[in-house]
């Protein structure tokens, strides 16, 4: 019996029984579609991971105060004992000391109570360097960006993200100009950012920049015993992608210098790289996709053990046809085929159909979370297809091997 005529054969027999074949096919079609939209999900939360990390700033590095084992203080987000101060920052923009920077920009942030009239809210209060907003691609949409002057002058002005102008000025109100207060002294809104929305590091609008100078001095209490002014975190942009390792070891260099630690002593500040974040959360979400994806495949597991079921049953019910085959010239390999077809396309019927279900999942679940970007990709649709065809070989394999063995004598008198 050749292939077409063996699927012909298994389609009639489907489609004798069509709602146990349906309920047959329940499991496959469950487990392939929770591994669809589970895989989907997974892989747009990785992508958008990377999106995230990757809008902080092109080729940073991050250095922090501190070892790696220590965390840096509440509110001031500093390390009172190792800190990192301007003249740190100023030592990393030296051209000649640290060649492989591109800019170095400067961050003291803390959390203030920013009011303008009846309205208040407590936001992070960052105190910056003029060119953070290159640095960390933070721009201005209205005004203009904290200026050289601002910063030599300490300033009292200020940059508002989104979410902190929309619940300041919530009756439309132009913030350009506008006294605000942050801790009861006065700033001067002097620009409003651009709109970043909502990441893994919570809503990136609700924050108000001033110059650094300002926070330092002004706004927060950043002088430290010798009278240097802290810094919360130092950002240095390498001028390509190449050059990140060895800009990491100039850095190193330069402020193990500076803080005078000792050979083979540890390092007072830890420097951490967009690719060593993003790896940290891919591996997370990876693990995260993986289990999820093991979980849905326990449905098909289930679905496997209902197709051996149900070709058990099919073997039993059509003893005397096996027997009228093999009586008539069948061979063993004829009857083992035939099973094994109708398990496969069975197993294949549920998998087509779970890939439907697990793309409109997908969409779903993309609907919900406009953000992460999932689709349903080329290589998880094989997988899934690749592995129900599997699962219907493997479960459909004993009962086959059952059919193909029957004594055509004894399957012909069978009752």
């Amino acid at each position: 019996m050749n292939i077409s005529e063996s699927l012909r054969v298994a389609l009639r027999a489907l489609a004798a029984n069509k709602l146990r074949a349906l309920l047959t096919m329940l499991g496959i079609i469950i487990g392939v579609a929770a591994v669809i939209t589970l895989l989907s999900v997974g892989r747009g939360v990785e992508q958008y991971v990377t999106e995230q990390f990757q809008g902080i700033g092109s080729n940073l590095l991050f250095v922090f105060p501190g070892g790696p084992d220590e965390q840096g203080g509440a509110g001031a987000g500093v390390s009172r004992e190792k800190p990192l101060v301007n003249q740190d920052a100023e030592a990393l923009a030296d051209p000649y000391r640290v060649p492989s920077a591109k800019a170095v920009a400067l961050e003291f942030f803390g959390f203030g109570n920013v009011e303008y009239g009846r309205e208040s809210l407590n936001v992070q209060v960052s105190g910056v360097s003029t060119n953070y907003q290159e640095v960390r691609q933070f721009f201005v949409e209205e005004g203009e960006f904290i200026l050289d002057g601002d910063e030599r002058s300490a300033a009292r002005v200020a940059v508002v993200g989104q979410t902190v102008a929309q619940t300041l000025f919530p009756d439309g109100e132009y913030p350009l100009g506008q006294t605000i207060k942050i801790n009861k002294l006065p700033f001067k809104v002097i620009g409003v950012l651009e709109k970043k929305g909502g990441g893994l590091f919570g809503d990136q609008d609700a924050l108000v920049l001033i110059p650094l100078s300002t926070a330092q001095q002004r706004l927060f209490n950043a002088r430290g015993p010798d009278g240097k002014y802290r810094v919360s975190l130092v950002y240095v942009q390498a001028l390509d992608d190449d050059g990140m390792e060895k800009l990491a070891q100039e850095i190193t260099a330069v402020l193990r210098e500076r803080h005078d630690v000792q050979f083979r002593g540890e390092d007072d500040f830890t420097i951490v790289t967009q690719a060593d974040l993003i790896s940290a959360f891919g591996e997370v979400t990876s693990v995260l996709t993986v289990f999820l994806g093991a979980i849905a495949g326990i449905s098909l597991l289930v679905g496997g053990i209902g197709i051996m079921n149900i070709m058990l049953v099919s073997v039993t019910e059509r003893t005397k046809e096996i027997g009228l085959r093999k009586a008539i010239g069948a061979k063993r390999r004829d009857i083992l085929g035939q099973f094994l077809i109708e398990a496969v396309l069975l197993s294949s019927l549920g998998g087509l159909v779970g890939i439907a279900l697990g793309a409109a999942g997908a969409q779903a679940v993309a609907s919900l979370q406009p953000d992460v970007p999932v689709a349903v990709t080329f290589d998880s649709v094989l997988l899934a297809t690749g592995f129900s065809a599997a699962i219907g070989l493997f479960f459909g394999m004993y009962p086959a091997i059952r059919a193909a063995a029957l004594n055509p004598i004894d399957a012909l008198r069978y009752e």
